[in-house]
Parts: structure tokens; C-alpha cells; sequence
């Protein structure tokens, strides 16, 4: 059983550093962002929270498969290619919470910044970061811990490889396959437990979402 949570926790950790690394300076874009433009990035962005896993890692297996453009990639059936269906499909879980605390910002303090001479990335760094970092440690929480309990999109860009893409939920489903109720147990309870963790520390993390 270790196996497969090692698997998972890599996952997590890498895509939720590209999330991070990638999603923040979006996040703050679509934050100053209006209009239609607007509306159809976040549209696009948020189509993981109503499409069905299956339907996004079908598309991704057509993308990343043998007879798709990036064919010579080798990335079905790989850790790299588990890593890109689950940036795509966590991308809303790292926006929405990083997008809300950015707008939480008054304008009034960016109109200041520029006022006194300081650059649109100097008012990103020094003033939007330090303010939504709320917002940035809720996202990379949500971010994580849906990465860990994902299924659809992990099988059907990973299969089910021992030590190499099976992760937790793949797991789960093959020992109740083999009617091994005690490792479905044991391993579902620990989903259970870490996804409570996980939800109170965004619960924690949120007590006081005012700007200092």
C-alpha cells in the first residue's frame, strides 16, 4: 500500500508547484481583467468542475497518444503525463481561491503604488502577493488535495502501472476488484481523514481574509 500514496504525494507536490508557479500570475491577470475576455477565460478555466474527469483524460489520451501531436513525448502512461492531466484538471482549485483574494485588494492601493513610481510587476511582488497570500495558501491546499484523490484523469493518462502511475484511488478501486475490503478500507479511511485535514486547514486559513 505504500506505493501508491508515495505515488500520489509526488504527484501532488510537483503539480501543485506548477499550479503555483503558473496559476498565480493568472489568477492576478483575470483579477484585473474585465468584459467578455474575462468571462471566457474564467469559462474555460472552470470546465474541470463540471466536465467529467473521463471526458478531459479521453481528450488528453488523443492529445498525448500515439497517433496524437505530441506522440513522440511518450507521455501517456507516464509520471509527466499523469503531472499534465492533473494541472488541467486541479488549474480551477488553484484559481478561484488565488483569483478572489486579489480582488479583495482595493484598487485605491495599486493607484498608490503606481504613484509612487513602483511598476506593475514591483505592485504584483511587493504589494498583491504579500496581501492574497491567504487566497495562495488556500489554493495550493485545495490544489494538493484534489491532486490526491483523483481517478478519472489518472487512468486514463497513467493506467494502472505498479510504482509508477497507480496512485491511491487507482489503488483503492483494484483492491475492491479483488474484494479486498481491508486495504480498501485502510486506504479510503485515509482519504477520509486527510481530505477533513485538508478542508480545515482552508477553514484555518481563511478565519481572516481582510487585507492587513
Amino acid at each position: 500500500m505504500l506505493s501508491p500514496i508515495i505515488t500520489s504525494l509526488q504527484l501532488a507536490f510537483v503539480t501543485t508547484l506548477i499550479l503555483l508557479i503558473a496559476g498565480v500570475p493568472l489568477a492576478f491577470g483575470l483579477s484585473r481583467m474585465r468584459g467578455f475576455k474575462r468571462a471566457l477565460l474564467e469559462s474555460l478555466i472552470a470546465i474541470p468542475l463540471v466536465l467529467p474527469p473521463t471526458v478531459l483524460g479521453f481528450y488528453l489520451l488523443l492529445l498525448l497518444g500515439a497517433n496524437g501531436p505530441f506522440a513522440p513525448l511518450n507521455l501517456v502512461f507516464s509520471f509527466p503525463g499523469l503531472v499534465i492531466g492533473s494541472v488541467l484538471f486541479s488549474l480551477p482549485f488553484m484559481i478561484r481561491p488565488v483569483q478572489t483574494a486579489f480582488e479583495a485588494i482595493p484598487d485605491s492601493l495599486f493607484e498608490a503604488g503606481a504613484s509612487m513610481g513602483a511598476g506593475s510587476w514591483q505592485r504584483f511582488y511587493l504589494l498583491a502577493l504579500p496581501l492574497a497570500r491567504n487566497g495562495i495558501w488556500s489554493g495550493m491546499i485545495l490544489s494538493f488535495a484534489h491532486t490526491i484523490g483523483e481517478f478519472g484523469v489518472v487512468l486514463m493518462i497513467g493506467g494502472n502501472i505498479p510504482d509508477k502511475t497507480r496512485v491511491v484511488s487507482i489503488a483503492i478501486f483494484d483492491a475492491v476488484e479483488r474484494l479486498d475490503y481491508t486495504e480498501a478500507h485502510i486506504l479510503s479511511a485515509s482519504l477520509v481523514v486527510f481530505s477533513f485535514i485538508a478542508m480545515v486547514l482552508v477553514s484555518w486559513v481563511f478565519r481572516d481574509r481582510k487585507p492587513a
